[in-house]
């Protein structure tokens, strides 16, 4: 079976909207109050992060490769 690469980026921008959604959620059935406004520092802060994140996978990823020999810009194989 084939597997994809790890992108931690995008695993924190996928919590970072579930969040939101609880939030929201928790909001609209009474069990705390949520100002409008909140979910824009919440998602500005959960993209940097995100993005923080991506990067800092990118660079592993790039250092493991070199290390392995492997030409820039290929797929890297994924062992299990």
């Amino acid at each position: 079976m084939l597997r994809h690469e790890f992108q931690p980026g995008r695993l924190v921008v996928g919590l970072v909207v579930v969040l939101a959604g609880v939030v929201y959620a928790g909001d609209a059935g009474g069990a705390w109050e949520t100002p409008w406004f909140a979910i824009f520092p919440l998602l500005v802060g959960g993209l940097f992060l995100a993005g923080v994140v991506g990067m800092a996978g990118r660079g592993v990823r790039r250092r493991r490769a070199g290390a392995e020999g492997v030409r820039k810009g290929e797929p890297t194989e994924v062992r299990p």
